[in-house]
């Protein structure tokens, strides 16, 4: 135990630190808490006083002293008149003890043998885990700092935490979702993509993924036969094979899925129209009415991701939902791309049947969505801000992709690319040859990630040579040095190579 006036032991205990995004008096309670709990600190040994501690710090006192009296109001210390603060005795009332620590396990169990799903040997995603720390970041759906609307997502909380809107979403929903959000969903981000729906043809989810993995828990089982776009989605490939379908890959072209390639006894069609996965080359007209032509006659049921839709160029294609008159048609939308993936909001829009079913399924996996975070974002689509976002984040991603672009043309001439009508990534066909895995590899050596295209194809001779470059966590001046740097490495692997 640390004595009172051993400051060099008590401010080993307080890491305090200007680079972290809490308040210095938020860091020095949470270090107080932290050994408070973890008995680090007994309650008969007096803390050291807030002059003293100030000093050691190097922090002004009226912080600790402001720390201090907040950790008194909640009773982790008790201040004694002229002696100072000390550790409420009451949190350490029943110190736990090293007997009750259970052995380390030793447990002859076979898990493996007792799954019923393999979800461990389904492909993994791509991890770029210190993209932020990287200088030239051409991953795909991150996030940019710079773009983030700070100010106006700090408003939105602050209003959701007035005491009355704590009542709207503090209590249990049950099954449902806030009201105002399905509210906003419908007049605001529906309307853009041609949707026009009624409040129970919505159901909230935690992103799009979440969105498939319900979908596939409901409507899918052994036997049943999805086609999918090759190259197409990874992870929902992944989701649909767990829950036991057959995945029937479908070829891609300028124009889109091939729909003359969809087995006519396929049950499902899995598809993003707006910007393919990962090509980014939208769903011709002619393939759309042939798409929902043939989901008609064959009595197939088409899920459509609105993949990077909110991101074309400011004037979005209109859904593939938005021509559905058969209700043949499942629209799963995401706010992730827009506002942040760490939020983890998405929709879905069906028929009222449907979404039934998928609130009474939701409601024994998580009953509902975070109500503040609804809240929030209710807030923050009725205010404005995500449609002011939508532009800053379109005009910003639309630079960049020119930038990229003519970098490309000048730096890496022998890849071939589409210039997308929007979005945040570039797909990109190298020459003959191209080990892009290896590319990878050796880039992410000189701070330069990029994202591998073979894991987008469903097939044992996976293609090597194609790659996706995303825009929009890179800043703009990065781009063409990122590039730059890239071909240098690229030139280097190949002459090796060779």
């Amino acid at each position: 135990m640390p004595h009172r006036n051993d400051t060099a032991i008590w401010s080993g205990l307080f890491r305090i630190s200007a680079e972290s995004g809490q308040t210095l008096q938020a860091q020095i309670r949470q270090a107080i808490v932290a050994a408070i709990l973890d008995r680090q600190i007994a309650a008969s040994m007096p803390l050291p006083s807030c002059r003293i501690l100030a000093e050691k710090l190097g922090v002004a006192r009226g912080t600790v002293v402001l720390a201090f009296q907040q950790l008194v109001d909640q009773g982790f210390l008790v201040a004694r008149e002229r002696r100072g603060h000390f550790v409420n005795p009451e949190v350490l009332a029943s110190p736990p003890k090293p007997q009750d620590r259970p052995a380390a396990l030793n447990s002859d169990v076979n898990w493996k043998a007792m799954r019923k799903v393999a979800a461990s040997e389904m492909p993994p995603p791509l991890k770029h885990d210190n993209w932020i720390k990287t200088t030239y970041p051409f991953v795909y759906g991150q996030f940019d700092p710079t773009l983030f609307p700070t100010a106006e997502w700090r408003e939105c909380n602050r209003m959701a935490l007035a005491v009355l809107e704590i009542r709207n979403w503090a209590a249990d929903m049950g099954d449902r979702d806030d009201p105002l959000l399905i509210e906003q969903i419908q007049a605001r981000l529906l309307p853009r993509r041609g949707i026009f729906a009624n409040p129970d043809e919505i159901i909230v989810t935690l992103g799009a993924q979440n969105a498939l993995y319900m979908l596939a828990n409901l409507l899918m089982s052994k036997g049943t036969k999805v086609a999918m776009e090759d190259p197409g989605y990874p992870d929902a490939r992944s989701i649909f094979r767990l829950a036991g379908a057959d995945i029937f890959a479908t070829p891609v072209d300028e124009q889109g899925i091939v729909t003359s390639a969809i087995p006519n006894d396929a049950n499902f069609v899995f598809v993003t129209p707006s910007h393919h996965c990962p090509t980014m080359v939208p769903l011709s007209p002619e393939r759309r009415e042939d798409l929902l032509t043939r989901a008609q006659r064959n009595n197939q049921i088409i899920i459509e991701d609105g993949y990077d839709s909110q991101l074309i160029d400011q004037a979005p294609q209109q859904a593939l939902k938005s021509l559905d008159r058969a209700g043949r048609v499942i629209h799963v939308g995401s706010m992730s791309k827009t506002l942040a993936p760490g939020l983890r909001l998405g929709y879905i829009v069906a028929s009222a049947e449907l979404i039934a079913e998928l609130r009474a399924l939701r409601r024994f996996m998580f009953r509902h969505p975070p109500a503040n975070n609804q809240r929030a974002i209710a807030l923050f689509l009725s205010l404005g801000h995500h449609e002011a976002l939508v532009r800053r984040l379109s005009s910003a991603f639309d630079e960049r992709r020119k930038r990229l672009s003519q970098a490309l043309g000048t730096l890496m001439p022998e890849w071939r690319s589409t210039e997308p009508a929007g979005g945040s990534s570039i797909w990109l066909e190298g020459p003959a040859g191209v080990n892009v895995r290896g590319l990878a590899e050796a880039a992410a050596q000189r701070n330069v990630l990029i994202e591998p295209g073979d894991r987008f194809f469903d097939r044992t001779d996976k293609p090597t040579r194609f790659m996706r470059l995303g825009i929009s966590s890179i800043s703009l001046q990065h781009i063409e040095p990122g590039i730059r740097e890239l071909a240098g490495i690229a030139g280097r692997t190949r002459a090796v190579a060779a």
